[in-house]
């Protein structure tokens, strides 16, 4: 702990010469999990990347204290051999525990636990003004609740008091095969009806083809025989292949039984049932980074089979791929959003992307919002909130703009919490040109918005500054940020608006960064400030 206390008060001491001079600072942390195009000055910047370390896991309590650049992979290794793992474990294992409290992130255990930040006990923080605080439900409360989903805008955080719960060998995974959207919502309502689960989680592969895929916690099968596969080896197969298969395996036996009854009447699809190992199962999305791997290969055309697949395993994880898009610029030509609806909007949304853009698999995750400060930076959800505004497929970028939606109309079904919303992975390719691909992106954050939904901010925002506010609460932001002397940071809007052309696209630089292992070289400005902060958070 003496090494964490120095590196904190150092920290605290450069954030107070920023504060002092009253410069605007960003935070560093090596990496990024963020497909914004994002490039740090080193003489602008708060270097985080050294506070890596797992400090304690406290077997008794079920807690851990975790440094905030503590990557997932890192945490579970840390806490597996003591029997015990963070009731949610982001997908990617390069994702780490400062960025899922300041991003908000959510996974297959969120329909239970909520988002990652909602498993932290207490955070402690370096203020814009260079004090140290701890932040809880009990102490500095409104800064607890209201940090996730700003970005690092309003502090700075140093330390996470974990809550952590009793791990298992395996995951004893069934998939539940459906065969339209509105047949996945309601069976991932379900299966949150019949709470039996520690995960779920789905993927929709066509609008009539999808899984719904049921985790349990156990140390043996609970039927004899049940088959155990692994997905992050270089020869397994990627996870969402393995899905496909599994569904298609389902239509054709469904097809069978038919033809054999020579039955008008459609049998139900057959459920499949395996084991994972543990980290396997965490991490079963990291390979091919869930299946925009795929586009890599279609980029430089190479063959797509299992052969190919693994001998550029190496190049096919998530901290290289994030690496290879930041540094190519390909983030500028594919659409990577994730969206957060109410449950009765899913299928709307899924036919209007269906429609306007084509584009499959879409994931599916159900999220717990167990009230209203479990929404990050306040976004009104709920159908109706935004009833003023118009979901055209308009080109004309201005055409969302040109009416406010009113926050919380009285006619507004806005759910009262604890419910459910559900997060729609959107990962695909976009228009090749510059024009067209904003003008998607503005169409598609005009139509969540009008079915009451939201967006993740790690993506590009399109938004107007007047459209984002719309989406998102600006008194209560702003107010927060004059509270805690924040108001010299960056606001959330300039961090994560797009800003597109500032990177020449260039498949082969991404490629090189990909080679080069992903150590985040391409976020630093070249030949820009040497001197002053070159050194690791101030040391």
């Amino acid at each position: 702990m003496e090494e964490h206390r120095a590196a904190v008060k150092a920290t605290a001491a450069q954030v107070q010469g920023f504060h002092r001079r009253k410069e605007p600072f960003r935070i560093y942390h090596g990496s990024t999990n963020s497909t914004r195009i994002v490039q740090f000055e080193r003489d602008k910047m708060l270097d985080m990347s050294h506070f890596t370390h797992v400090l304690h896991v406290d077997t008794e309590r079920q807690t851990a204290l975790v440094e905030p650049n503590v990557a997932m992979d890192a945490l579970v290794a840390a806490t597996l051999p003591h029997g015990l793992v963070p009731p949610v474990v982001m997908e990617f294992p390069g994702i780490t525990v400062g960025g899922g409290f300041a991003g908000v992130a959510g996974e297959s255990s969120s329909w239970r636990h909520g988002f990652f930040d909602r498993t932290v006990n207490w955070c402690d923080v370096v203020l814009a003004t260079g004090e140290t605080a701890r932040a809880s439900p009990t102490e500095n409360a409104d800064l607890f609740y209201g940090a996730p989903g700003t970005y690092g805008t309003l502090c700075v955080t140093t330390l996470f008091e974990l809550r952590l719960v009793p791990a298992r060998r395996f995951v004893e995974l069934e998939y539940r095969v459906v065969d339209s959207v509105g047949g996945a919502v309601a069976a991932i309502e379900a299966a949150i009806a019949a709470g039996d689960h520690n995960y779920i989680d789905g993927i929709l592969f066509s609008a009539t083809r999808g899984a719904i895929m049921l985790g349990r916690l156990v140390d043996t099968p609970s039927s004899p025989g049940t088959k155990t596969l692994r997905f992050t080896r270089p020869w397994d197969n990627w996870f969402y292949l393995h899905a496909s298969s599994v569904t298609k395996r389902a239509g054709k036996q469904q097809q069978q039984q038919q033809e054999a009854t020579k039955s008008d009447a459609q049998p139900q699809l057959p459920s499949h049932t395996e084991l994972i190992p543990l980290q396997d199962y965490l991490f079963r999305y990291d390979r091919g980074a869930f299946w925009t791997g795929r586009y890599a290969f279609h980029r430089f055309h190479t063959p797509f089979d299992r052969v190919s697949r693994a001998l550029l395993d190496p190049l096919m994880h998530t901290r290289r791929m994030y690496a290879a898009l930041n540094a190519s610029g390909f983030a500028q030509q594919y659409v990577i959003q994730d969206l957060a609806l109410p449950m009765r909007s899913a299928e709307a949304f899924v036919r209007w992307v269906e429609e306007h853009m084509g584009v499959w698999p879409l994931w599916l995750c159900p999220l717990r919002i167990e009230d209203e400060a479990a929404v990050p930076l306040r976004a009104r959800v709920g159908v109706g909130a935004a009833k003023n505004t118009s979901t055209s497929t308009s080109t004309d970028a201005s055409a969302s703009a040109s009416s406010s939606p009113s926050p919380y109309p009285p006619s507004s079904p806005t759910p009262t919490p604890p419910y459910t919303l559900l997060n729609i992975g959107l990962w695909g390719p976009g228009p090749p040109t510059h024009a067209p691909f904003i003008a998607l992106n503005r169409q598609l954050e005009t139509c969540v918005h009008a079915l009451g939904g939201f967006k993740w901010l790690y993506a590009n925002a399109y938004y107007t500054e007047a459209e984002f506010w719309a989406v998102y609460d600006r008194a209560w932001y702003e107010g927060l940020r004059r509270k805690y002397g924040a108001e010299g940071l960056p606001g959330v809007y300039e961090k994560v608006r797009a800003r597109e052309g500032r990177v020449r696209v260039s498949g082969m630089r991404g490629v090189w960064e990909a080679v080069a292992g992903g150590r985040g070289a391409h976020l630093l400005e070249k030949g820009r400030g040497k001197g002053r902060g070159k050194g690791k958070g101030g040391k």
